[in-house]
């Protein structure tokens, strides 16, 4: 089953994203443009959502919703509004968080378009509809913390920990504030030593935003060419990502997660959309971040330019 529905959102992700300049050696400008992504996968990742670890029965009750909606096709429907022609939903999150057992407290970090983002002050989102179903479903309101990717998995996780923003100032983070962790989150070996972790629902990959008049990347043909050409890159080139995500660990190198990383210098921002616009400004080079946030982001800055 994970395998067809990694295959469905990867047909549903080209044919809703057809109109964006997305690959190399494509068009040089499509129409006045101003960024565009290579299209070549640099990583193979799956997301899923996370619970505070020895939590069996949340767990189960996600993984047995996550079958039903996949078996009912509520899933392919969500995805469609964000991935095809569908139109999403808005939800809402209760006022205030209570801690009387009564909400499902979800943390997130709402920046990471299509999986969760905010308009006005509604929450739109893969994960976002995904959860609120799934509150309704176990009879609980909806409380969604939203808050710095760094410090999701860390108030899901029993213990807590701190973590550094890019200014370098420390944050302590509370542990076992929320409930589930849903933040197109990445599986891996680190996060699974301080959290359990569901069945996958979607395969992800980290991909390069560049300037749309940016031909570095034009003749590549695998990953292969790609990261040749950023082993060629000196510390005077600067890469942006967003702070806590794959794509940081990609970048500056983490032996846990197998990645040896690179000698431009990476910088990290809050949101993979602010980095973005600061390719427009000249501050950095080019955004390594994950494909679908990758793609609604070049979508968007070019809609506004």
């Amino acid at each position: 089953m994970k395998k067809v529905i990694s295959a469905l959102l990867a047909l549903s992700m080209v044919f809703g994203t057809m109109f964006v300049l997305a690959s190399c050696g494509g068009d040089d400008n499509n129409g006045g443009d101003v960024v565009k992504v290579v299209d070549i996968k640099l990583t193979e990742e799956d997301y899923a959502f996370a619970v505070r670890k020895g939590d069996t029965e949340l767990l189960n009750q996600i993984n047995s919703f996550m079958e039903e909606i996949k078996a009912n096709g509520k899933f392919d429907e969500i995805v469609n509004k964000y991935f095809g022609d569908g139109t999403p939903t808005p939800v809402t999150s209760a006022a205030e968080m209570k801690t009387d057992g009564s909400q499902l407290i979800v943390a997130t970090n709402a920046a990471f378009e299509p999986f969760e983002y905010m308009v006005g002050d509604n929450y739109y989102g893969i994960d976002m509809e995904i959860m609120s179903l799934f509150a309704q479903k176990i009879g609980k309101e909806l409380y969604i913390n939203n808050m710095e990717f760094d410090a999701v998995c860390l108030s899901v996780s029993a213990a807590g920990g701190s973590y550094e923003d890019e200014d370098g100032t420390s944050h302590t983070v509370q542990g076992g504030v929320c409930d589930v962790a849903a933040a197109g989150l990445t599986v891996s070996d680190v996060r699974k030593e301080i959290l359990d972790f569901s069945t996958s629902y979607y395969s992800a990959a980290q991909m390069i935003i560049t300037a749309a008049d940016d031909t570095t990347f034009d003749n590549c043909q695998t990953k292969e060419d790609v990261e040749n050409i950023l082993k060629s890159l000196g510390s005077d080139v600067v890469v942006g990502v967003q702070n806590g995500t794959t794509g940081q660990k990609y970048c500056e190198g983490d032996a846990e997660w197998g990645f040896d990383g690179f000698d431009f210098t990476t910088t990290g921002y809050t949101s993979g959309a602010l980095a973005t616009n600061n390719i427009l400004n000249g501050n950095i080079k080019y955004v390594i971040i994950d494909e679908g946030p990758a793609k609604a982001i070049v979508k968007n800055v070019n809609a506004a330019n």
